[in-house]
């Protein structure tokens, strides 16, 4: 399939720019692929959607505030950094701005006493660096640190908690598993007073998926690789779900990624390291019955993927809806459910 296969219209003002006040107010659209049927509601109304003894599939990842400005020593020059990949407890792949100007032995001034070294430049733009500092790097990240926004958002965000969901715990997200964001505290526990289970599973989001598919065909596309994991918990639990006649609902696309990843035999295993799995139109699903899911860049990986889960017309054609609807889109925008 052509990656211009997955292209769609997008007025710029449907950009969402800012979350709501309220996490769960933001609008749903429901699609029935059953009936055929959709349906506009809010968020919070995904209650009417659940049934006792479905599980609701959670991403427990928490985004790092990875953007840190510094200034090169001996010089007034302005260096933004933005943290990829942790390699030893001072040791990252980062990608810096401007980089052209800065070399192996350079050294970056933060506030704080952060400091770091610039130790090699790669051919694909990344840098490895060791950081120089006292005391805990994670604390001193939460001070200086700011959220590695998507770039189609252009206003500064006043309250960084905004871009964590409310069940984020395990530290190591470039970006936050926007469909989450929805939720509230007050909701999930709603939603396990019904008797729907919740299980956790962790894939961290890197920013190869704001990467766009340059390769004219999908098939030529090369999938960036993410680390997931699923425990034993979460597995039995998923596990005994689906045994019991109960659907498996994956909240965004990485629990999707990640079920799938873990699916072996018919059954959800332990399992955790690297996926670079590529989920496109014709993909069998083992593991996800439902899915939730934020409205997607054109022609993305994510997009790919529920088009696969819904079909590609269909989904082409519920954005167009939305479109019509003035839903918002993207991070900070509104949510889809497909049951």
């Amino acid at each position: 399939m052509k990656t211009q296969d997955f292209d769609y219209d997008l007025p710029e003002e449907l950009i969402a720019q800012r979350p709501l006040l309220q996490r769960d107010a933001s609008r749903l659209l429901v699609y029935d692929k059953k009936t055929g049927q959709t349906e506009h509601r809010h968020f919070y109304d995904i209650l009417d959607y659940l049934c006792p003894g479905d599980i609701l599939v959670l991403n427990n990842t928490r985004v790092l505030p990875a953007r840190l400005f510094g200034v090169k020593r001996g010089g007034s020059r302005r260096v933004e950094f933005l943290l990829l990949n942790r390699l030893s407890a001072a040791g990252w792949e980062v990608i810096l701005r401007p980089g052209k100007k800065l070399w192996p032995g350079d050294i970056v001034d933060f506030s704080s006493g952060l400091s770091a070294h610039i130790l090699e430049k790669k051919e694909d733009g990344v840098v490895r660096v060791r950081f120089e500092f006292e005391g805990a790097f994670e604390e001193i990240l939460d001070e200086l640190g700011q959220m590695p926004l998507p770039p189609y958002i252009t206003e500064k965000l006043e309250d960084k908690m905004r871009y964590q969901t409310v069940y984020a715990k395990i530290d190591g997200s470039a970006a936050a598993p926007t469909a989450g964001l929805h939720f509230t505290p007050e909701l999930l526990y709603q939603i396990k007073e019904k008797g729907v289970a919740v299980a956790n599973i962790l894939l961290h989001v890197g920013l190869g998926t704001f990467r766009p598919v340059k390769a004219e065909d999908i098939s030529g596309h090369v999938m960036h690789a993410e680390y997931f994991s699923v425990d034993n918990e979460a597995a039995e639990a998923i596990n005994r779900t689906r045994e019991n006649g109960g659907r498996v609902i994956a909240v965004g696309t990485t629990c999707v990624r990640t079920l799938e990843s873990a699916a072996q035999d018919g059954k959800l295993i332990a399992k955790s390291g690297l996926t670079d799995i590529f989920i496109t139109p014709g993909y069998e699903f083992k593991m996800a019955d439902a899915l939730v899911t934020n409205f997607h860049l054109p022609k993305s990986t994510l997009i790919m993927l529920v088009s696969a889960f819904a079909g590609r017309e269909k989904t082409l054609g519920l954005y167009k809806l939305a479109v019509e609807e003035r839903y918002r889109f993207f991070s900070f925008g509104d949510a889809m459910m497909i049951l």
